[in-house]
C-alpha cells in the first residue's frame, strides 16, 4: 500500500514541467454533479468558557458557486451532528477546492475554529466516499464529511487554456428597468430597486425608481459573468421614508423597507435576442426590465501562453545581427557569429534609490566605451535602476550617443534641491491629479502620490510620457528591450512569504507564472474573464516609476528586518498552524496533480491585530487585476513555477491565488530579490550571460543568494554561488560564476559596489597623480555619513561624479574578464 502512493509522488516530481504551453489551446472536459453531506463533529471545544460551541459549517466552492453555503447551527454541543446535504456542479478542467470552516457562532461575530481544504480532483466517480478530518489530534477533534462524484448529463464542454489558466465563455446580460401599468401605485417616500448577479464583476446597483414620474426614461445596467456558475439576476424593491423625530430632537431617521425580491435565471435567456420580461416581486408587486444576455466572443484581451509576444521575438530577430556585429569588433572576430550562435546578454540593475540611478549610469558608460552596450540583448531593472532606464529610453536612440549628455541631465536632477516637491504650488498639482484619476474609476494609493512626487525628483516639472511610448526605443532594435520589475504582494503577508514577478515592458504587461499578459496601453483597466470590460487611460510614467521604486509600501516588519536587522519574529508563534494532514495511502488516490489536504488552525483575534498594526501595507499600488474571473487548471500544480510541493505556501492554495483576487498589489520587486534576475531566468528569454551590478547596500552578494534559492525552489537552471568570508567583508569588482555541468545554466558576472582600486587609479593602468585626482578617488561608499545612504534623494554634484566614475570605472578595470566571457559563451 504504501509503494503506489510513493511512486505518485516520485511521479509527480519527475514529471514537473518548466512551463505551460507556448500559446493558448482548446480542452474538452466534462461535468460532475457533487453531492457533499455535512454529517457530524466530535469532541470540539469552543471558544465560550462557559457553554458548549454552537457549531455549524460553511462551504466555499468558488469555482462551482460564487456564494458561501452553510450548515444550520447547533447550540451547546460538543459534537454537533448536521447531516445536512450540498449540491454543486463542479467542470473537470479546473482545480477544484473545497474549503469547510467550521464556526462557533457568536451574538456579535463568529470565531473560526478550523478550516479544511480539500482538492476534489482526486475523487473517483460513482463512489461514495467518507472521509474524517482530523481537526486537533491532540484534542481528537474531527469532522465527518461524506462525498460524491457522479457523471453529468450536461454535454462536455470546450474550455481555452495555457496549462495554468482556464478560461470559461463570458456572458453580458445588458438590461433596462421599465415602468409597468400595474405598479404605478402610490408610495411614500423613495423607491430604489436594487439589482446584482452574484458572481458577477459589476456589483449590486441602485437605481432610483418612482413609479408615478410620467416620463419613462428607462435606467440601463449592465453585469459580465461566468456562465458555468449558472448567474441568476437578482432583483430589489426598496422604500426609504424620511421620518422626523418628535420633541426637542430635530433629527431626521431614515427607515427602509424591502417592499419585494425577484429573480431571473440569466441562463433562461435567449442568446443575441432582447427580451421584456415581468419579474414578480411578491405580494401583487411587479417590475417590467427588458433583458438582452449575449455570449462574449473567443476573441480575449489578454494573451494567455508563455512563448515571448511577437514584438519581443521580432526585437530579437533584429538585436541579434546589431549584437553580431558588436562581437565581430569588441572580440576581433574575422566574421560576424551566426545568428543562432549569437548569446542573449541581459544586463541587470538592482535597486537602491538615487545611488542605483547614478550607479547604473556609470555602469552603462562603462559598457558604451567598451563597445558592448550593442552586445546587450536585455536592459532589465528594479527600484532605482527603472529610474535611470525610464529616464533613458525617453530618447529612442539613447545607447546610440554618448551617454555623456544623459549623465549631465542626471546631475542636474539628482543635485538639484528636492524643496519643491512639497511646495503648495506642487501639493495642489499632487491632488489635481490624484483626484482626476479617482473620478475616473482608477483606483488611487499612496504609491501614486509617491510616482507624482517622484516625477519631481527626477524631471522638476510634469512628464507626459507612458511606458508604451518606448515602443519607438525598439521598433528598430536600436537599444536593448527594456524589462522593468515589481512584485505582486498581499497586504497582510510578508513579501518573503508571497511575492509573484510581475514584468512591464513597452508592449506588455504580465506575470509569467500565469502566462497572462495585456498590452502595456491598457494596464490599469478593468478586466473579467480575460475580456476588457472598462478601458482607463494608460497611466503616465511617472505613476509607474513610483510603483517600481515604492520602497515606502514596506510593511513595518520588512523594515524592522531590512534596516534594524531584526524582524518582528514574536509574531511567528501566533501565525496561522498550516499542516499537511493528509493520508493518500488510505484512499489510493494516484492523481500527481492532486494537492494534499490541509487543515488551517487561525492564530486568533491577537494574531489579526499584531498583523493589521505591523504588516499591513496601506501603501500598496492597488490596481485592477486583469486575471479576474481566470481559473487555475487542473494540473497547473505541475508546473515548476509554483512552489505546491511547499504545503503552507500560498501557491497550494488555489483560492487564494491572485487570479481568484479582486486587485493586484503591486510593489517594488526590491522587496522580493532586490535585483531582477526572476524575468530574465525564464526559459522563454533564453539568457546565457548575465551581468549583474549590484547596488544594494551592504549586501554584496544577497542577491545571488536570494536568487538562488529562487532557482532551487523552481528548478531553474543557475550556477552555485560560492565566495569567502573575505568575500563578504572586502568584495573584489567583479565575480563570475560558471557552472561547467549545466550549459543551460547562464554565465553570471556580478559587479558589487565597490571603491577599490579606482582609489589608486583614474582609468585601468593610469595612476592618479595630483593630490586633486587622488582626492577625487579616495572616498568610502558605505559609512554611516555617507551621502549615498537609501533615503538619501539628494547628491552634492561632486559626490554624484564620483559614484557615476567609480561604476564605469569597474566595467572598463574589468574588461578581460568581459570579453573572456563572451567569448566562452560563443563557444557553449
Amino acid at each position: 500500500r504504501v509503494l503506489p502512493f510513493l511512486a505518485a509522488v516520485l511521479f509527480q516530481r519527475k514529471e514537473r514541467k518548466d512551463t505551460g504551453f507556448s500559446h493558448w489551446r482548446w480542452e474538452k472536459h466534462p461535468y460532475y454533479n457533487l453531492t457533499v453531506k455535512v454529517l457530524r463533529a466530535r469532541n470540539i471545544k469552543g471558544t465560550d468558557v462557559l457553554s458548549k460551541a454552537d457549531c455549524y459549517v460553511e462551504l466555499k466552492l468558488p469555482t462551482a458557486s460564487p456564494g458561501v453555503s452553510r450548515t444550520q447551527v447547533v447550540d451547546n454541543s460538543e459534537n454537533p451532528e448536521w447531516n445536512e446535504t450540498f449540491q454543486y456542479r463542479i467542470h473537470s478542467a479546473v482545480k477544484n477546492i473545497l474549503e469547510l470552516t467550521l464556526y462557533d457562532k457568536d451574538v456579535l461575530v463568529s470565531d473560526e475554529l478550523t478550516s479544511v481544504v480539500f482538492d476534489l480532483g482526486g475523487m473517483r466517480p460513482g463512489q461514495p466516499l467518507l472521509r474524517t478530518f482530523s481537526l486537533n489530534p491532540e484534542a481528537n477533534e474531527e469532522l465527518d464529511v461524506e462525498f460524491f462524484l457522479e457523471k453529468c448529463s450536461d454535454a462536455p464542454t470546450e474550455v481555452l487554456t495555457n496549462g495554468v489558466l482556464v478560461v470559461h465563455p463570458c456572458l453580458c446580460l445588458q438590461g433596462t428597468v421599465n415602468k409597468e401599468e400595474n405598479t404605478k401605485e402610490k408610495q411614500q417616500g423613495c423607491c430604489e430597486v436594487k439589482v446584482s448577479v452574484p458572481g458577477a464583476y459589476q456589483k449590486q446597483l441602485s437605481i432610483p425608481w418612482t413609479p408615478d414620474n410620467e416620463k419613462d426614461n428607462g435606467t440601463s445596467f449592465v453585469f459580465h459573468v461566468d456562465k458555468e456558475m449558472s448567474p441568476e439576476l437578482q432583483v430589489e424593491l426598496e422604500q426609504t421614508i424620511s421620518v422626523l423625530q418628535d420633541g426637542v430632537n430635530p433629527d431626521i431617521e431614515k427607515h427602509t423597507t424591502v417592499l419585494g425580491l425577484g429573480t431571473v435565471p440569466v441562463n433562461s435567456l435567449p442568446i443575441g435576442e432582447k427580451v421584456d420580461r415581468i419579474i414578480s416581486l411578491g405580494e401583487g408587486k411587479s417590475l417590467g426590465m427588458s433583458l438582452k444576455a449575449e455570449e462574449s466572443t473567443w476573441d480575449l484581451d489578454i494573451r494567455l501562453g508563455f512563448d515571448l509576444c511577437k514584438e519581443e521575438r521580432e526585437f530579437l530577430d533584429k538585436r541579434k545581427k546589431v549584437v553580431s556585429e558588436a562581437l565581430r569588433k569588441t572580440l576581433h572576430l574575422k566574421e560576424s557569429p551566426r545568428k543562432d550562435e549569437v548569446p542573449v546578454v541581459a544586463v541587470l540593475g538592482s535597486g537602491g534609490g538615487m545611488r542605483a540611478l547614478t550607479s547604473f549610469y556609470g555602469s552603462l558608460a562603462g559598457l558604451q566605451q567598451l563597445g558592448l552596450l550593442d552586445a546587450a540583448i536585455y536592459l532589465c531593472g528594479i527600484s532605482g535602476s527603472t529610474w535611470c532606464l525610464s529616464t533613458l529610453y525617453q530618447d529612442p536612440d539613447w545607447s546610440q550617443k554618448d551617454l555623456q549628455d544623459a549623465i549631465r541631465r542626471a546631475q542636474g536632477a539628482v543635485s538639484s534641491s528636492k524643496a519643491g516637491a512639497f511646495s503648495p504650488e506642487r501639493l495642489k498639482y499632487y491632488f489635481q491629479e490624484l483626484n482626476a484619476m479617482e473620478t475616473t474609476g482608477r483606483k488611487v494609493s499612496f504609491t501614486d502620490l509617491w510616482g507624482l512626487i517622484v516625477e519631481y525628483f527626477l524631471q522638476q516639472k510634469e512628464d507626459p510620457s507612458k511606458l508604451s511610448d518606448q515602443q519607438e526605443a525598439v521598433k528598430w532594435a536600436q537599444n536593448p528591450y527594456p524589462i522593468y520589475a515589481a512584485v505582486n504582494v498581499r497586504p497582510n503577508m510578508s513579501s518573503d512569504d508571497f511575492a509573484e514577478w510581475c514584468e512591464f515592458t513597452p508592449y506588455e504587461v504580465g506575470f509569467r507564472k500565469y502566462g497572462a499578459f495585456v498590452r502595456t496601453e491598457n494596464f490599469d483597466s478593468e478586466f473579467f474573464m480575460g475580456r476588457l470590460v472598462q478601458k482607463h487611460p494608460e497611466p503616465r510614467i511617472c505613476f509607474l516609476q513610483g510603483m517600481w521604486g515604492s520602497a515606502f509600501a514596506a510593511s513595518l516588519d520588512d523594515i524592522c528586518l531590512k534596516v534594524v536587522g531584526i524582524g518582528l519574529s514574536f509574531l511567528d508563534s501566533f501565525k496561522d498552524v498550516i499542516k499537511v494532514v493528509d493520508d493518500c495511502r488510505r484512499f489510493h488516490f494516484r492523481d500527481p496533480a492532486r494537492l494534499k489536504t490541509r487543515l488551517v488552525i487561525p492564530g486568533g483575534p491577537l494574531l489579526q491585530t499584531f498583523q493589521d498594526f505591523f504588516k499591513s501595507r496601506v501603501t500598496c499600488g492597488e490596481t485592477f487585476n486583469f486575471m479576474k474571473g481566470l481559473y487555475l487548471h487542473k494540473d497547473y500544480v505541475n508546473i515548476k513555477k509554483f512552489v505546491t510541493w511547499r504545503g503552507t505556501h500560498l501557491d497550494a492554495f488555489p483560492n487564494q491565488l491572485t487570479p481568484m483576487e479582486e486587485n493586484l498589489y503591486l510593489v517594488d520587486g526590491g522587496f522580493s530579490i532586490n535585483s531582477p534576475f526572476p524575468l530574465v531566468l525564464q526559459p522563454e528569454r533564453d539568457v546565457d550571460v548575465i551581468l549583474s551590478f549590484n547596488f544594494s547596500w551592504e549586501a554584496p552578494f544577497e542577491v545571488l543568494e536570494l536568487t538562488q534559492k529562487y532557482c532551487e525552489e523552481r528548478e531553474i537552471p543557475f550556477p552555485k554561488i560560492k565566495f569567502s568570508e573575505e568575500d563578504e567583508k572586502k568584495p573584489k569588482e567583479c565575480y563570475i560564476f560558471v557552472d561547467d555541468n549545466n550549459p543551460k545554466a547562464p554565465i553570471v558576472i556580478h559587479f558589487p559596489l565597490v571603491n577599490d582600486t579606482f582609489q589608486k587609479y583614474k582609468a585601468p593602468g593610469v595612476e592618479r597623480e595630483s593630490e586633486e585626482e587622488k582626492s577625487f578617488g579616495d572616498f568610502i561608499i558605505e559609512s554611516k555619513d555617507s551621502p549615498y545612504r537609501t533615503l538619501n534623494f539628494t547628491f552634492e554634484p561632486h559626490d554624484f561624479s564620483r559614484l557615476v566614475e567609480v561604476n564605469r570605472y569597474n566595467v572598463l578595470n574589468n574588461k578581460d574578464t568581459l570579453l573572456k566571457t563572451l567569448n566562452l559563451a560563443l563557444q557553449r
